[in-house]
């Protein structure tokens, strides 16, 4: 199975100057969820990690959360996409938890979920924490020039903060780019069939 992990604000949508509360505040990077369905039609299933933190503070509550996500969900099917699902740490920074990145708890959650090597695994995203997690898990690591890294130039040096061996890219849109090339030239994708769920996925 082919999988990447995406972060989601700052990659899948602007990061806002406070939480993202309710659907009304939520919007997609540009070219960010044609990317994912990009991603899908080549046979790569798309995770969603994410830190709430906003949940352990009392700012919104799961059922807007879950809204927020099911107009995620609607627009990126909108466009030929999908989402398989999203695993979210609903942790404030001071609360003990082990899924809060940069630890790698979520992430291994989704390994587990899915029975991936964790070397195989694209780990994408815009922070530094996301990047963290992913090196803990000893996956492939990506970072996009867009949200909290929009100053980072690619090819320029490495931030501080960012793993070693982490790609640099201009977008998501531009991760594929590179992605798919390599991938296609060494074997055919297998087809996506949106019909047969996944175990995790969000179906809406």
């Amino acid at each position: 199975m082919k999988l990447v992990i995406l972060g989601r604000d700052g990659t899948l949508n602007p990061v806002a100057d406070d939480y993202i509360t309710s659907p009304d505040e939520w919007s997609a990077m540009p070219g960010a969820l044609e990317a994912v369905a990009r991603l899908n039609h080549a046979g790569w299933h798309v995770v969603v990690a994410t830190n709430q933190p906003g949940l352990g503070r009392g700012l919104f509550d799961v059922m807007a959360l879950n809204a927020i996500h099911t107009k995620m969900h609607r627009q990126v099917a909108a466009v030929g996409g999908r989402i398989d699902a999203v695993f979210y740490c609903p942790h404030a920074a001071d609360e003990d938890c082990t899924c809060r990145k940069p630890l790698p708890g979520l992430l291994e959650q989704i390994c587990d979920r899915y029975g991936v090597e964790r070397h195989d695994v694209q780990v994408v995203g815009s922070s530094s924490a996301h990047l963290q997690a992913g090196a803990a898990i000893g996956a492939r690591l990506h970072l996009v020039c867009t949200g909290q890294s929009a100053q980072v130039v690619p090819g320029g040096a490495l931030p501080a903060g960012l793993p070693p061996g982490t790609r640099v890219h201009a977008s998501l849109g531009d991760f594929v780019d590179q992605l798919l090339p390599v991938v296609l030239a060494s074997a055919t994708p297998a087809p996506v069939h949106a019909s047969v769920p996944v175990p995790g996925a969000v179906i809406v």
